[in-house]
């Protein structure tokens, strides 16, 4: 079996958390046999089409952005070439560009789509793209919400609940191998002996703001991996502080190892709905830590269990999110005891085979239906 993978943006030119699911799902699914395309757009299509874990990143020019959307007229072409020789198509929700594709350039192969967020940000641009998005997953043949709080708080998934199940987010223990012991000496050097982590990049749903302000009115450290458009802002904002923010930049993987390992506890002051599920949450839990993320209705309240992982707070809330820093902060009992449940839901609930186990029966089931 054939899959084609459809997405705005994918490794090398980006890896973020869709980025890693995509490639989670194909490197997982090739246990099964699921051989694996990806199509992305790219600036630099030549040079970034290549071989990436066994599978083909295809690249089509990227022409230009606007609105977070990346518009390209090579991808329609590209599209139809690869859609040719797969089997299935998987979509990865949201980017307009791709429904126009599908629409435009129909693959006449099963469909399926990844439903990761609803549109939150361009609430104007929405009101003109609805026609459209409605047509489009109207169209396909099934849609998968990344977690149930998910699919129960979305008008747009409330439409589609019939063709819609739920498959969690995973992730690949072995792609997250153990720090080696110079690494941990260099931030042990670094960084205070306690401190709380947030990975992420920096923009504006994240809610880092609401964490400095956090961090200033109880005096606790934290450490930001991570960077994007709002880290001059934040930055500056930070000043205010007294020393207690320690801002890290992107890292390669084998330093953010290093400070899950090292953490105290995993803080993700998420504060709207942008923020669908929270993959480094997950990465949080495989490394045993516990959590501190907000109620915003979206799997990051999937991932994380108030009492049980750890704490949920409201947000955008300083008060409440310094109250539950504190709290973990000063009983390191409750903290190791959330950080154990947190690893154990890990292990129930958040690995890549998983993942790629029920992938694979939605796959199966949509090439060969009883």
């Amino acid at each position: 079996m054939r899959v084609l993978h459809f997405f705005k943006t994918y490794w090398p030119d980006t890896f973020g958390g869709i980025e890693r699911t995509i490639h989670a799902i194909a490197k997982g699914t090739a246990r099964y046999g699921v051989e694996t395309d990806v199509l992305s757009l790219s600036k630099m299509p030549r040079e970034n089409s290549v071989e990436f874990d066994g599978h083909m990143a295809h690249k089509a020019k990227l022409d230009f952005e606007f609105a977070s959307t990346g518009f390209s007229r090579e991808a329609f072409g590209r599209f139809r070439e690869l859609s040719r020789k797969a089997d299935i198509v998987h979509y990865h929700f949201p980017w307009p560009v791709m429904d126009i594709v599908h629409l435009a350039v129909p693959p006449g192969k099963p469909t399926v789509v990844t439903y990761h967020s609803d549109i939150v940000k361009q609430k104007v641009l929405l009101q003109f793209y609805r026609p459209l998005m409605s047509r489009f997953l109207k169209s396909v043949d099934r849609i998968v919400a990344t977690s149930p709080n998910y699919l129960t708080s979305s008008d747009v998934l409330e439409k589609f609940r019939s063709k819609t199940s739920v498959i969690p987010l995973g992730l690949d223990e072995a792609d997250y191998p153990k720090a080696d012991e110079a690494t941990l000496a260099h931030w042990r050097s670094r960084l205070p002996p306690r401190f709380f982590l947030f990975v992420g990049v920096l923009r504006y749903y994240k809610g880092v703001h609401i964490l400095l302000e956090a961090a200033k009115r109880n005096g606790l450290d934290v450490v930001i991996v991570g960077d994007g458009p709002m880290e001059a802002e934040l930055k500056q904002a930070a000043q205010q502080n007294f020393g207690n923010i320690h801002f890290l930049g992107s890292l390669p993987d084998s330093d953010k190892i290093a400070l899950l390992e090292l953490c105290t506890a995993f803080v993700f002051p998420s504060h709207l709905r942008s923020e669908a599920f929270g993959l480094s949450l997950v990465e949080a839990a495989m490394f045993g830590k516990a959590m501190i993320s907000c109620e915003i209705g979206t799997g990051t309240s999937f991932v994380n269990l108030q009492g049980e992982t750890g704490l949920v707070v409201p947000p955008d809330d300083a008060d409440a999110l310094a109250d539950a820093m504190k709290l973990l902060w000063d009983d390191e009992k409750k903290a190791a005891a959330f950080g154990a449940a947190a690893r154990e839901r890990y292990l129930a609930r958040f690995t890549a085979q998983e993942m790629c186990c029920a992938y694979d029966g939605l796959y199966r089931e949509l090439v060969d239906p009883v």
